[in-house]
């Protein structure tokens, strides 16, 4: 197997851990879509208000956020193999233990321990970090393909969930999932147990690439960057939660709702890798700046189409630009901030995105109950991303480029 070299890092190896930590991400994420399709089914079973099926979506991506950074500071020390040790226990155990409880606040405080805090926490935030340290020359693109778990699990996995929810029932189709997902986490992780290369002694350590200073404290760059990401995935939240129930409430069923969702998710999955190669030469803060901005003209244009064929387009579009904007902060967080801090801030801002989405997707449900119409939360959707905007701005106007950061380190 090759060695890193004085000017890179990179490996192999690299790429089997790139592939691993995307079906990793791909079976855990896969929750969010149980969750997701089951919210009208969910509701109608059990005689609960739509705002309790669509609140599991926000307990579990808040504590996913919580356990993000807990589990980030572990991995840092101890390594990855028992954090995704951990969230093969969890996802299984707690989507088996979801799927027996009556109480609604019982079920919301699974969904931000099981799946949450010690399952998506123990497998995003630091599945991500870790495969920054694989890179220096091609960290977009691996990030951006480990990241893509987020969409393939959509959109793989939507139409079976809703195949088994309306064939078997909600509850059946979350103990099947537990007991599937557990079998095929454990192996996993064993293979991602292995430690990220370092530069050999006494060469010297490659410079980060598209790094930046800015006039900006560190706490008021992050700050920013926290505040972006809430108002990008509040934004996101809206089609990706509610899009299968709203194509449902305007008469076009479950099953065309799943689809347009695994549309909406597998375009985002295509859109990963463009925007992972696209962040590898103008770096993550511009493709973050360029994915919000169509993102926020491609969800103006829910509030204007209802037919099942117009859907399947905006679908289309909405995931051909939403899909690279998550991954870019990670890059932009290498961007502004020393490698050795990395687990921990990436940990940080992606808690504030799962705030961002867990938001969205309560807050979807809440106007949708006090109105009905879900083209208004599309709006609140764009409003939010203009804030999003706003935020990148202020990053990129304070950019010191005469002082490139040449001392941080690839890894």
């Amino acid at each position: 197997m090759s060695r890193p070299t004085a000017d890179s890092i990179e490996q192999p190896f690299g790429w089997v851990i790139v592939a691993a930590s995307l079906a990793m991400i791909t079976m855990a994420v896969a929750t969010n879509y149980l969750i997701v399709v089951g919210i009208k089914p969910m509701a109608e079973s059990m005689d609960w208000p739509r705002w309790v099926t669509s609140s599991a979506y926000s307990a579990l991506t808040i504590g996913s956020g919580v356990g993000g950074i807990l589990i980030g500071l572990w991995t840092d020390n101890r390594g990855i193999g028992g954090p995704l040790a951990l969230a093969a226990v969890s996802i299984g155990g707690g989507t088996m233990l979801i799927s027996r409880l009556e109480d609604p606040v019982l079920m919301l405080a699974a969904c931000f321990v099981f799946l949450g805090m010690f399952g998506n926490g123990a497998v995003f935030s630091p599945l991500i970090a870790n495969a920054t340290r694989w890179f220096d020359r091609r960290r977009g693109i691996a990030v951006a393909i480990v990241m893509g778990g987020q969409n393939l699990a959509g959109a793989v996995w939507a139409p079976l969930f809703r195949h088994g929810i309306e064939t078997y029932g909600w509850r059946d189709t979350w103990f099947a999932y537990g007991c599937f997902a557990m079998a095929m986490i454990l192996p996993l992780s064993l293979l991602l147990r292995r430690r990220p290369p370092v530069a050999p002694a006494g060469t010297p350590t490659p410079v980060e690439r598209h790094a930046v200073a800015t006039s900006l404290s560190p706490l008021a760059a992050q700050g920013l960057l926290c505040a972006a990401i809430i108002g990008c995935c509040v934004a996101m939240a809206m089609p990706l939660v509610h899009v299968a129930a709203y194509c449902s409430d305007l008469g076009y069923g479950l099953d065309e709702g799943a689809q347009v969702l695994s549309l909406l998710l597998a375009c985002g999955f295509v859109s990963r890798l463009g925007f992972g190669w696209l962040a590898d030469r103008i770096g993550g803060l511009k493709t973050i700046f360029i994915g919000a901005a169509m993102q926020a003209v491609a969800l103006a244009l829910f509030t204007f189409i209802d037919s099942l064929a117009g859907l399947y387009l905006i679908a289309a579009l909405f995931g051909l630009v939403f899909g690279g904007i998550v991954p870019s902060y990670a890059l932009a967080t290498r961007q502004l901030f020393p490698a050795r801090q990395a687990a921990a801030r990436i940990g940080v801002i992606f808690m504030a995105g799962y705030i961002g989405m867990g938001g969205g997707g309560a807050l979807g449900g809440v106007i949708f109950d006090l109105t009905l119409d879900y083209k208004i939360a599309f709006t609140v959707g764009v409003v939010f991303n203009v804030v999003n905007l706003l935020c990148l701005s202020l990053i990129l106007a304070r950019r010191t480029p005469d002082r490139p950061l040449a001392a941080q380190p690839a890894v």
